[in-house]
């Protein structure tokens, strides 16, 4: 039996029979909506009332729209739904992550390169503060996995980088600042990304980790956050072939499932050897990786009886909505299952202190606001780092190196949104002097390395490369003619690298001996870039992960 006093509900009588009084209230039809999370892409509130009536969702995730319109959307929901809703949003960076004016603060690699954990910490603060302020009482985050594989494009600097110990560290002081504000954590995503290459989106990829160096990494990491209170686990699109075949003597290969359709996976390792009783939510259920796994039909049902509480989104949500609910009528679901998930459900919800909320949103707006601002540039001031400078480049000065050739690659959207760097970088070299020319393809016309070196004083690239989901790899893309752009005269002029994103980009540039990672896009960290290039602040940061890929000739 779960007990609802203990880890990690730890609800008193009051909340225990609000949650049994109010599961039995329920007919079947509205319980099997509570497994629900629909996605909010700004829709007004008389659509979502409208999908409510015909889906009673137990959960809503917010993508970024205009803070005071959350707010009100948040508020007039919550007190027209018959049960409040667990509302969520992916507050990985910051208030960014719900509002579109909230603070991007810093990326989990970002603070996890500035060495000194209160950085982490203050990211789930921010994230906990404005999330509460719009109504998110649930997020899906941090993101705990590992980052064992630097080919890996998805998680890449969603990480806090590619040791087990630093990421625990680094969760556990996100979850302390996330906490302060009522606000629930997911821990994603089950049973650990970043050992493969390959994206869930895209198809079901792999964690091929042995059972003991998964019980060493994965496994410890969730299994302290587990025991430290943690209410919900996103399990993955996500093979664990050995503790698969370890729980399940005899397996056969193709029967073996992705976590989020795993029944071993969730009731044997998460559930029983793990001791997690808190809510198990899918990762988003338009993944091919879930997808491909079973006949469409089957796979609402499969991922119940496997284990999960909650199904996130639905490639059609009234299709999935109306299959469990005829697979519950006919007892393909048994109606325990469904009981056991609703009550995890509504005691999260107990937990929260939904039940009894009269205001869904925070009384103080703390959306973008000036402090948090302030504390996303001295996050940037303190990660910033030198990887490598064995030309003796930095600092540049507008008197050395005044005639800039500006080189942006990518600069296109990315998981999180994202949003380009180009005029951004210009408006700033230029306000410091710089003389700045933006390379065109036009320019490839084999010019004469005389000519170029009479025309510039430094050739700057700056990749804005950021994670993307259905993105297979995140390696620079250089122009198609002839290799033009790419990095041909570094022993005419000299040359400088700046990622703005992904910290891997050197094994495309090696030849490139001056480069800098930044691990995130924002205004704050191009106005810190500058202090560093200029050498009115020194660089402090130290890389969460080897920015060399274990390539030959780093160091030279």
């Amino acid at each position: 039996m779960l007990d609802l006093r203990a880890n990690p509900f730890f609800l008193d009588e009051a909340g225990i029979a609000w949650v049994e009084d109010t599961l039995a209230s329920l007919s079947l039809r509205e319980k099997v909506g509570q497994m629900f999370c629909i996605v909010s892409n700004q829709e007004s509130l008389d659509t979502l009332l409208r999908r409510y009536a015909v889906i009673p969702f137990g959960g809503m995730t917010y993508r970024a729209a205009p803070s005071e319109t959350l707010r009100e959307t948040t508020e007039a929901l919550q007190h027209a739904v018959k049960i409040p809703l667990l509302i969520s949003a992916n507050l990985e960076n910051g208030g960014s992550g719900v509002a579109s004016d909230g603070t991007e603060y810093a990326s989990q690699l970002e603070t996890a390169a500035t060495g000194d954990l209160r950085y982490a910490e203050t990211l789930g603060d921010i994230c906990g503060s404005e999330g509460m302020s719009v109504g998110v009482n649930c997020s899906f985050s941090p993101v705990v996995d590992v980052h064992f594989n630097w080919r890996n494009a998805i998680i890449n600097t969603r990480t806090f980088g590619s040791d087990p110990e630093y990421v625990l560290s680094c969760a556990k002081a996100y979850l302390r600042g996330l906490g302060r504000h009522g606000v629930a954590a997911t821990i994603k995503h089950f049973p650990g990304d970043g050992v493969d290459e390959r994206d869930q989106h895209l198809l079901t990829s792999v964690n091929s980790l042995s059972c003991e160096d998964w019980d060493a990494s994965f496994g410890r990491i969730y299994g302290e956050l587990i025991q430290a209170g943690v209410q919900s686990v996103m399990v993955g699109h996500i093979l664990q072939p050995a503790y698969s075949r370890k729980l399940c003597p005899g397996i056969a290969d193709k029967d073996i499932r992705p976590a989020s359709l795993s029944p071993e996976l969730l009731q044997g390792l998460l559930r029983e050897k793990l001791g997690f009783q808190g809510v198990i939510i899918t990762d988003s259920a338009v993944m091919t990786g879930m997808r491909c796994a079973l006949p469409c039909r089957e796979i609402p049902a499969a991922a119940v009886n496997a284990g999960c509480d909650m199904f996130l989104f639905g490639r059609n949500l009234q299709e999935d909505f109306e299959n469990l609910l005829a697979d519950a009528e006919s007892g393909k679901v048994p109606l325990r299952r469904i009981d056991d998930a609703v009550r995890r459900i509504l005691a999260m919800k107990a937990s929260l202190g939904l039940h009894r909320a009269q205001r869904f949103t925070s009384e103080e707006n703390t959306v973008g606001c000036p402090r948090h601002r302030q504390l996303a540039r001295e996050c940037a001031e303190r990660a910033i780092t030198l990887v490598k400078d064995t030309q003796s480049l930095l600092p540049i000065s507008p008197e050395k190196h005044r005639r800039v050739w500006l080189h942006v690659l990518g600069d296109d959207a990315g998981f999180r949104g994202g949003y380009p760097c180009k005029e951004e970088m210009v408006r700033a070299l230029t306000e410091q002097g710089f003389a700045v020319t933006c390379f065109s393809p036009e320019q490839l016309t084999n010019p004469r390395v005389t000519e170029l070196k009479e025309q510039y004083d430094l050739i700057l690239y700056v990749a804005n490369v950021v994670t993307g989901a259905n993105r297979t790899v995140n390696r620079i893309s250089w122009d198609k003619t002839a290799c033009g752009e790419s990095p041909q005269y570094v022993k005419d002029i000299p040359t400088l690298f700046v990622s703005l994103g992904d910290p891997y980009h050197f094994v495309d540039v090696p030849m490139i001996p001056t480069f800098i990672n930044c691990y995130a896009h924002s205004p704050e960290m191009i106005s810190a870039l500058m202090d560093k290039l200029l050498g009115r602040s020194p660089f402090t940061g130290v890389s969460p992960v080897d920015p060399f890929c274990g390539m030959w000739g780093a160091a030279l």
